[in-house]
């Protein structure tokens, strides 16, 4: 019998990394992300297996926590083959490089400040280089679109389908023969919310001996598309009508699109008062370059833009600061300016500035459109912090805090719930991807609305699939 073991995103939202032992000896890996928040310190553990023994590595999606360990991967001797589509690597190529390069500047920080104790002995390496990033590059890989099933040798076979969270995110299919039958796994990934604005919905499948379901938001429902829309322009007209400014922490990667595309739409429907936009982030300035280039797998409202202006997400309003003296600047403005910079969870980035310079003022305003990990700077303050440490200095948190989880590009309780329930053959489900009490809230639900079994998976636990 095949064997299940998770060694990451286990009873944790971050950290995505499922094993697949085949019976014929064949290991087969489903992405390898990094830990964030309170679980961050595990990065530097050993995986739980021999990285040189791993035969494939498939990769759903571009995000730091499903891509982010994987120069620690090869580091420490993987040598398979990378089967993702072309666009996750040009995605995770950025997000990896912008992991290193953040590594290696807390480690230099982090040794001098030793070295002045005499403790340099004592700092904790970083756990990869730009130069471990680029060895990821020179390994074999294959390269698919949805729905095209890739034949791995030994009776594997492999299928994308379209996970609707960000630019070509997958639902895998993993196909395999035992005892002379096939069987299917699937791995839902990070399942998108319908109500998308950037990529297109998930795809329906009907099928599965095994499924592995994110749980990310399976305790609760978001928001509709409209009422969040509405909440986004109504934070907008209130902050500005106080002569304030609003600061989006906003991840690179989906979530900064999607909150341009709405600020466009806004644009052209006279909704959005005259103002300056920045997107205050070279990786996601970088990452929506990527999705200039790979338009046509966007959905019609990014493709009807590209064809009226010539271009997907830009418009009068909306500047890009790469340079650090730009993004200075950005401080001398009063007023009547909407900030998006990363990091999307404040655990890092420019956004860090920008709350130093406008947090502890009540005209400002403060809106989080991702999910915020326990451990991070960003659940900090929605959890109700009143003052932060930044740069040794204590902030006072006096701008209005909001949050609007209907932007989220994950699917809430009801969109898991809904996408599982059209399965017309669904022999097992193993949660993952989120918080324990959570995934007790979606393992009733599931049997309450399904009339389903669930197990939630262990740290390392190994399952007969």
């Amino acid at each position: 019998m095949a064997i299940l073991q998770s060694f990451g995103a286990a009873e944790t939202v971050t950290g995505s990394c499922h094993l697949i032992k085949l019976q014929n000896g064949i290991k087969i890996l489903v992405d390898c992300g990094l830990f964030q928040g309170y679980a961050e310190e595990r990065n530097h553990d050993p995986f739980g297996f021999e990285p040189e023994d791993i035969d494939f590595l498939l990769i759903t999606h571009g995000h730091l926590d499903h891509v982010g360990r994987i120069p620690k991967l090869v580091k420490e001797g993987f040598r398979g083959t990378i089967v993702t589509h072309s666009s996750t690597m040009d995605l995770a190529e950025i997000v990896m490089l912008d992991s290193a390069k953040l590594m290696e500047e807390s480690y230099n920080i982090s040794f001098k400040k030793a070295q002045r104790r005499g403790e340099e002995k004592e700092v904790t390496k970083p756990l990869y280089t730009e130069s471990d990033v680029k060895s990821v590059f020179s390994l074999p890989m294959i390269f698919t679109s949805y729905d095209e099933k890739i034949g791995l040798g030994n009776g594997i076979s492999v299928n994308f389908k379209n996970a609707g969270h960000i630019l070509d995110s997958a639902i895998i299919e993993l196909f395999f023969e035992e005892n002379d039958t096939v069987k299917k796994v699937v791995f839902s990934g990070d399942l998108g919310n319908d109500d998308e604005l950037v990529t297109p919905l998930p795809d329906i499948l009907k099928d599965a001996d095994s499924l592995l379901i994110e749980s990310t938001y399976g305790d609760r429902n978001h928001k509709g598309v409209k009422e969040s829309d509405e909440e986004l322009r109504q934070v907008i007209l209130e902050t500005f009508a106080k002569k304030g400014n609003v600061l989006i922490p906003s991840f690179a990667i989906e979530r900064t699109q999607e909150i341009l595309c709405l600020l466009k739409q806004m644009y052209y429907k006279g909704e959005l008062p005259e103002c300056k936009i920045f997107l205050d982030s070279p990786m996601a300035i970088r990452a929506t370059e990527v999705y200039k280039k790979y338009h046509e797998e966007l959905n019609e409202i990014c493709n009807e833009f590209l064809e009226r202006d010539g271009t997907i997400f830009d418009f009068p309003y909306l500047h890009y600061t790469s340079k650090v003296e730009d993004s200075k600047k950005i401080n001398e403005i009063k007023s009547h300016c909407i900030i998006i910079a990363g990091a999307g969870m404040c655990n890092g980035g420019r956004i860090l500035q920008h709350f130093k310079h406008r947090l502890w003022n009540e005209r400002n305003a403060l809106v989080f459109v991702g999910y915020q990990v326990e451990g991070t700077l960003g659940r900090y303050i929605i959890d109700g912090a009143k003052t932060i440490k930044l740069y040794g200095e204590e902030i006072v948190i006096k701008a209005k805090v909001h949050t609007i989880n209907g932007f989220s590009a994950h699917a809430d309780q009801n969109g898991l719930i809904e996408w599982m329930g059209k399965f017309k053959k669904l022999d097992n489900i193993f949660i993952v991807h989120g918080e324990r009490d959570k995934q007790e809230i979606f393992q009733q639900e599931i049997e309450k609305r399904l009339n389903k079994k669930s197990h939630i998976v262990k740290h390392g636990e190994k399952i007969g699939i």
